[in-house]
């Protein structure tokens, strides 16, 4: 499955009755398949726009389109992020009482596979993330990168057309961080997935594509395109 063309269309979002404005009129556009880095001060809104362009949220005012689905009001914002978005979050959000190869499944659940079928996609995503030999494993017995490893098989499980990830590599040491990015780049290269990614981290910035940067819920001009490292 082919990324989804993101197009953020003049959003404005604020909290607390209007007191805190945490965008203010953001646009951008993605390409499918680009992997874009958003960056900025905490506070200046970059988790929020993530949240709205996960239909977590809703904006105040203006447009998202992914894929040339409106999703600003959407009916069933569940199956929208089932279907087209995968998350992936600072803390992997993993339930501690189900192992690897469960936790995966998770967002598979209520869906068309059946239980076997599920069952063997987990395994196939352990697998490609490196942890194969880990599926019976329960989140407090891995470390904090295989614990984003499981996270990130997750988030794949339905095929998403976008990657939405909030600090991915935040928790971690910066060898760790590395080797997550590393995949989450791959993960891109192999299945050309629409991926935003919220960052203050320069090196994990410049890994992308290319740079944003939200500061005061302004989107500023976008920073000269990161260069992709030579393989």
């Amino acid at each position: 499955m082919s990324g989804a063309e993101v197009d953020v269309r003049h959003v404005r979002k604020s909290f607390e009755n209007g007191r805190i404005r945490a965008l203010e009129d953001v646009s951008l556009h993605l390409e499918p398949g680009e992997l874009v880095a958003l960056t900025g001060p905490s506070g200046g809104g970059k988790s929020t726009l993530l949240n709205l362009v996960g239909s977590l949220d809703r904006p105040d005012a203006g447009g998202i389109l992914v894929g040339g689905l409106d999703v600003t009001h959407l009916h069933d914002a569940a199956r929208y992020r089932a279907e087209t978005v995968g998350f992936v979050f600072q803390f992997h959000n993993l339930i501690t009482t189900l192992n690897a190869l469960e936790n995966v499944q998770v967002p598979m659940l209520g869906g068309p596979r059946s239980r076997a079928e599920r069952e063997r996609r987990a395994h196939e995503l352990l697998d490609e993330v490196g942890l194969g030999d880990r599926a019976r494993s329960y989140p407090p017995t891995l470390s904090g990168g295989e614990r984003q490893r499981v996270a990130i098989a997750r988030a794949l499980a339905n095929d998403p057309q976008l990657l939405l990830a909030d600090e991915p590599t935040g928790a971690l040491d910066s060898e760790t961080g590395a080797q997550i990015l590393a995949l989450i780049r791959r993960v891109r290269d192999e299945h050309a997935t629409t991926t935003l990614m919220v960052t203050n981290d320069d090196a994990v910035a410049d890994q992308a594509d290319r740079v944003l940067q939200i500061r005061d819920g302004r989107l500023s001009a976008p920073a000269t395109p990161a260069l992709r490292p030579q393989s």
